[in-house]
């Protein structure tokens, strides 16, 4: 096919078309997968010298997304950097390039719990494979329009910050996630607010309530009799609500609420289950998380 290729067709149908790459291992499949739940036509590893073609045949009538990464049969960067060129910035054909990232510790542990071997070094250490990648990948990273750390990321997660990205309008109601957390184990990755609850009464301290957990309505009950709580919960639950319709009027699609206590077991979820009940009950999107209960279990 020659350079010239206008890509007509696709165009015509006003569609998105997403390139997904990435590191093997920070989760490119996983979103190649949320975009197709999505309605996106996906289609992964397809060789980069057919993707001319797709595009220039028949409408498919719906956004496409295309997973390309070092497993592609023709996979380099300048060949990936020239299709890209190729492609025409048209008002009615919106094409876009999302890089999945992770850190290279978090690569390397996800790879030693599949136990594959790593594409790029498969009779090498692993560690030389990701750095190999990284450096391959790294103009692609700097010239990628969406950039997602999915280091810290659960799949729920990253489906979440998907939907907001891609999902139709219909999909894309604020959705406010709370999390509770342990300060000794740093504040989560990507939170956009938090609140410390470490100032209030700490259940630890009490032999029967340690061993359970913010859920149980005895730990509950037990940190809202600290004198503080009813003011600290009403200003923040207040400051939540006014904030909430401004961020979704700023196109904001989601927002992740963190509350921190020193072990992340008792007031910060004992605060963050009221707070979701007190959103839910104001007919915001709510989920609810809880680290380092996570972690335990």
């Amino acid at each position: 096919m020659s350079d010239d290729t206008d890509f007509a067709p696709l165009a015509e149908t006003g569609q998105q078309l997403v390139f997904v790459t990435g590191p093997s291992g920070a989760g490119r499949s996983t979103a190649i997968n949320v975009l197709e739940d999505l309605g996106f036509e996906a289609i992964d590893n397809l060789p980069l010298s057919l993707i001319p073609r797709l595009l220039d045949g028949p409408p498919l009538g719906r956004s496409m997304a295309l997973g390309v990464d070092v497993r592609n049969r023709d996979f380099t960067t300048k060949a990936l950097m020239k299709l890209l060129d190729r492609l025409p910035e048209r008002a009615d054909m919106k094409v876009s390039l999302l890089f999945l990232d992770a850190r290279k510790d978090v690569l390397i542990r996800r790879y030693s719990e599949t136990r594959r071997p790593h594409p790029m070094s498969p009779d090498e250490g692993l560690e030389a494979g990701i750095e190999r990648e990284a450096e391959l990948l790294a103009a692609i990273r700097a010239r990628s329009d969406m950039l997602i750390d999915t280091s810290d990321l659960s799949p729920h997660e990253l489906r979440e910050s998907l939907t907001g990205m891609f999902g139709a309008p219909e999909d894309q109601r604020l959705s406010v996630s709370l999390q509770s957390f342990s300060y000794k184990r740093g504040v989560p990755h990507g939170v956009d607010m938090v609140f410390d609850c470490r100032f209030l009464r700490n259940p630890h301290w009490e032999a029967e309530l340690r061993p359970l957990t913010g859920e149980d309505p005895k730990v509950a009950e037990y940190v809202q009799q600290d004198p503080r709580y009813a003011e600290f919960f009403a200003k923040i639950r207040e400051l939540t609500e006014m904030l909430l319709p401004a961020y979704r009027e700023e196109g904001k699609s989601y927002l992740t609420i963190g509350f921190g206590c020193t072990g992340g077991r008792h007031r910060s979820v004992s605060v963050a289950e009221n707070m979701a009940e007190a959103l839910a009950n104001k007919g915001w999107q709510v989920s609810i998380r809880h680290r380092e209960m996570e972690r335990r279990r």
